[in-house]
């Protein structure tokens, strides 16, 4: 009894302070991805934030599922939900030949990438696959179907110019007052990596729609503090 009652409390204090329990930790330091822990410890506590104001958190490059872990914990404990949006055919760096490629990911049977099974496997592992909504298509056709208001919209989908700034006109609209704008792979000096996702956090701050909240690493968050975009 003595051990469950620290347990709770220990878990009670990690969401107090805005960080995941160890079992969601363990569940994506387990799962297929890129972002690094001190990343996700950011996300996770701009997803517990967002999650507060009761509103759904919107994920836009869903890939295997390691950040998808983060805002679906972050739900579960607000009684929200994670919406998260790919096509799960892989993005421009993940085909053949490419340096992200994971040829264990393509399927036999069409011969292209398919992420969706790694996907859902991630979700089951992790015991949240009651808390999301997945959606299976182009993330410029999903956001011209939404038509409520976020907590928290994660841009993380493909680094073209084309492909970062369909998910920014597409999604960021969708961001409530207050709620919280997140950008991943933001490299200011193009040596460190490609600039689209750079372009639309540049894009976003010159807006005034946007407050920066936070910086680390690669990880931007932004509070919307304004219209537009």
């Amino acid at each position: 009894m003595a051990q469950a009652a620290r347990t709770t409390a220990d878990r009670t204090e990690d969401r107090a302070a805005g960080r995941p329990d160890d079992g969601v930790l363990a569940s994506f330091e387990a799962a297929k991805g890129f972002m690094p822990v001190d990343e996700g410890l950011a996300l996770y506590a701009a997803a517990a934030e967002a999650a507060r104001t009761g509103l759904p958190l919107l994920e836009v490059g869903t890939y295997c599922g390691r950040s998808t872990i983060l805002l679906a914990a972050a739900a579960r404990e607000a009684g929200t939900v994670a919406v998260t949006v790919d096509h799960h055919r892989g993005s421009e760096e993940q085909q053949p030949g490419w340096e992200y490629h994971d040829a264990g990911l393509v399927d036999p049977e069409v011969g292209l990438m398919d992420t969706l099974p790694a996907f859902r496997r991630t979700l089951h592992a992790a015991g949240l696959e009651d808390h999301v909504v997945a959606l299976v298509g182009r993330s410029p056709q999903a956001a011209a179907l939404w038509n409520r208001p976020v907590g928290l919209v994660f841009i993380d989908g493909g680094h073209t110019d084309e492909h970062a700034t369909a998910d920014y006109e597409g999604w960021a609209p969708h961001v409530a007052e207050g709620g919280l704008l997140v950008v991943h792979d933001v490299f200011p000096d193009p040596a460190d990596g490609g600039q689209a996702p750079y372009r639309i956090y540049r894009r976003a701050l010159e807006s005034g729609a946007f407050t920066e909240v936070s910086a680390t690493r690669s990880l931007r968050v932004l509070r919307r503090t304004g219209a537009g975009i």
